[in-house]
């Protein structure tokens, strides 16, 4: 009988920097299920991957001098490393500049446009470049972008759009027909509410005013827009072509569960199933989208300096640890916290002292009393061996449901209080006091046993939370992994008997005071770094005649236009009060768009000499300040006449 399949994706992390830790919970709750699905034995396909096109990529590549491409090529290795280090087992890391999914892309837009869910149109609104998002001023909030807080900017520009309004019935009979769509279920609300009620507007799924996208095939001044093309990623990756399918979509399609954060909620179960009831596609099981992982009360942002990175975790703390504290600390519908007092506080009471603990007292109670060999008992013989066994059951019953309905922290919570009552069984029992008397040895064998027993069962519960201390666990106790570790074997007193190995700690405690020490440290260290010296390198002194000697003037920005096969140079043209216009080349496009700049004033080094850069006649300079990490902004004094000297 073949496995029942499932299939599962997060979203795909966007390109433009390296994932903090609270972008990370993604994948590691998303290998959490996967993981879980797998020890019950589904045919599981996971899915992640990276979203490497649009305007802010674009402009992010142009600052470092570098082609999109090679931007994204960087990025999308810096977050498959990240995944690596938390141990993801993913099937396929996609990336949307991947061939088969830019040629997939570009069938889904020419089919919707085809059969008249595609039209062409103008857009003229409220553009946010984080977010890569339009909004209308009514979703504004206090004038900025309602999901990220930036600026916002006017926008006009010709676009193709996609006909949600004409699906909106259907979406929301969608929604009551399959009342699990939503996880949490408090998410359909905002939905309806938010955005149904108020009357669908159609979607812009094109833009004309850059280039790095998928190219829309029949119209070449036109891009795919990113949420046509980064959400067609979930059936792309899977095989799927308007032109024909991969066999491996006809299996895998419609997703079980698609994992994601909370703020593209929308995204997902408003623009994404209307594409796929256009294209005439099933729709997907599941939308589970999770509460964030905060830096204490606020959300990470590297502004505000509080950004942790996964990996650097990882090499502090190790992977399981990392990943587990991620679980255990985020429930299913509210936000999360993480501190290095808090990680290092569950670190140490449930990985190092319930668990690690447990486990190293209990493999050596069995090395020292039984030579490591210990046999399965022939019925309880103890009222204390009758309630371990009923707690082992109802951690079973209780874990499996958390794990069914994607309750993280719930599910670890009832882990490690199964591993605190085995904790607790060892001080009812007092092995060290069997021990005394050969007439308790046969009872000191049924106590160690069925603590083995229920270490065996705790291995099983925390393989999706910590898969290589499972392992450690299984290798200790010397068992057949293979015969006694999956999801069905989680019977109470299942195997007949232990020949533990050498007991090797799990977790070693963290000296708190020590480690908070070292991080305030790391922490001055890159501030001092990124701060500017105290004494400024400042150029050698000349003379005020020398100084004299430097023509500085007002003047206006008349025309600009950039410098072809010059990602950096912009072509300005200047009026100089001369009655003659000047033309200046300036490396300042990474920062500035030609409109940004035409009709203000600026300062010029007017009598510099004349220099040809990327066959421009550059006659002169114009002043410009660093403004902080890679910002530079341009000196404007709009108040002055062009001409005046500047003294």
């Amino acid at each position: 009988m073949s496995k029942p399949k499932f299939y599962i994706t997060t979203a795909i992390a966007y390109a433009s920097r390296k994932p903090h830790i609270g972008n990370a919970y993604d994948i590691v709750l998303a290998d959490w299920i996967a993981r879980y699905k797998r020890l019950r034995g589904y045919d599981v396909r996971f899915l992640t991957g990276s979203d490497e096109h649009g305007q802010k990529i674009q402009r992010e590549a142009e600052a470092a001098g570098i082609s999109p491409q090679k931007y994204v090529d960087g990025i999308a290795s810096q977050i498959k490393g990240v995944w690596d280090s938390l141990n993801v087992t993913y099937d396929r890391f996609i990336r949307t500049t991947d061939e088969d999914h830019e040629k997939a892309v570009q069938g889904i837009f020419k089919k919707l446009y085809d059969q008249g869910d595609i039209y062409k149109s103008e857009y003229e609104g409220k553009y946010c470049v984080e977010c890569e998002a339009f909004f209308t001023n009514s979703q504004l909030v206090d004038g900025k972008c309602p999901d990220c807080g930036r600026d916002v900017h006017d926008a006009k520009e010709e676009a193709y759009f996609l006909k949600l309004s004409k699906y909106q019935d259907k979406l929301m009979e969608y929604y009551d027909q399959n009342p699990d769509f939503f996880q949490p279920a408090s998410r359909k609300a905002e939905m309806v509410n938010n955005f149904l009620k108020p009357g669908l507007q159609d979607l812009c799924v094109s833009r004309s005013t850059f280039t790095w996208g998928v190219p829309v095939p029949f119209d070449e001044k036109h891009v795919t827009y990113v949420w046509l093309d980064a959400l067609s990623n979930y059936i792309t990756g899977c095989g799927y072509n308007p032109d024909g399918s991969d066999p491996l979509f006809d299996k895998y399609w419609p997703a079980d569960l698609h994992v994601i954060g909370k703020d593209i909620v929308r995204f997902h179960t408003i623009y994404w199933p209307i594409e796929l009831m256009a294209l005439g596609l099933p729709l997907p099981k599941q939308v589970l989208g999770h509460p964030w992982l905060l830096f204490g009360e606020e959300k990470m942002s590297k502004s505000r300096g509080n950004v942790l990175y996964a990996d650097d975790m990882v090499k502090r703390f190790g992977t399981d640890a990392v990943r587990y504290y991620m679980l255990a600390e985020i429930p299913f519908a509210q936000d999360g916290s993480i501190t290095y007092d808090s990680f290092i506080e569950r670190y140490n009471n449930d990985l190092a002292n319930t668990l690690g603990n447990l486990v190293n007292r209990t493999i050596a109670m069995a090395n020292k009393y039984f030579d490591g060999k210990v046999t399965k008992p022939a019925a309880a013989t103890d009222a204390v061996d009758a309630d371990l066994a009923a707690c082992a059951a109802a951690t079973v019953e209780k874990c499996t449901a958390c794990m069914e309905s994607y309750h993280n922290a719930d599910a670890a919570s009832t882990v490690m209080e199964f591993a605190r009552r085995l904790n607790k069984y060892i001080d009812e029992t007092a092995p060290w006091v069997l021990a005394k008397s050969e007439e308790t040895k046969a009872r000191l064998n049924d106590v160690l046993y069925n603590l083995l027993d229920g270490i065996r069962l705790l291995a099983i519960l925390l393989k999706p939370f910590t898969p290589d201390t499972s392992a450690s666990i299984f290798a200790q106790l010397q068992a057949d992994e293979a015969a006694l570790g999956d999801w069905d074997k989680l019977t109470f007193a299942l195997a007949d008997g232990y020949a533990v190995g050498e007991g090797k700690p799990l977790f070693a405690r963290l000296d708190e005071k020590k480690i908070l020490e070292e991080v305030a440290a790391e922490r001055a260290a890159k501030a001092a770094a990124a701060a500017k010296p105290e004494g400024i390198a400042f150029l050698p002194e000349i003379s005020i005649d020398e100084f004299a000697k430097i023509d500085l003037r007002v003047a206006k920005i008349t025309a600009c236009e950039p410098v072809k096969k010059a990602k950096k140079l912009l072509k300005l043209t200047l009026d100089d009060g001369s009655g003659k216009d000047r033309t200046v080349a300036s490396g300042i496009a990474p920062w500035y768009k030609p409109e940004d700049l035409v009709g203000h004033n600026i300062v010029l080094v007017a009598n510099l000499k004349p220099a040809t850069l990327c066959g421009v006649e550059s006659a002169g300079m114009i002043l410009a300040a660093d403004a902080g990490e890679n910002d530079v902004q341009v000196l404007f004094v709009d108040n002055v006449k062009p001409g005046s000297k500047v003294r």
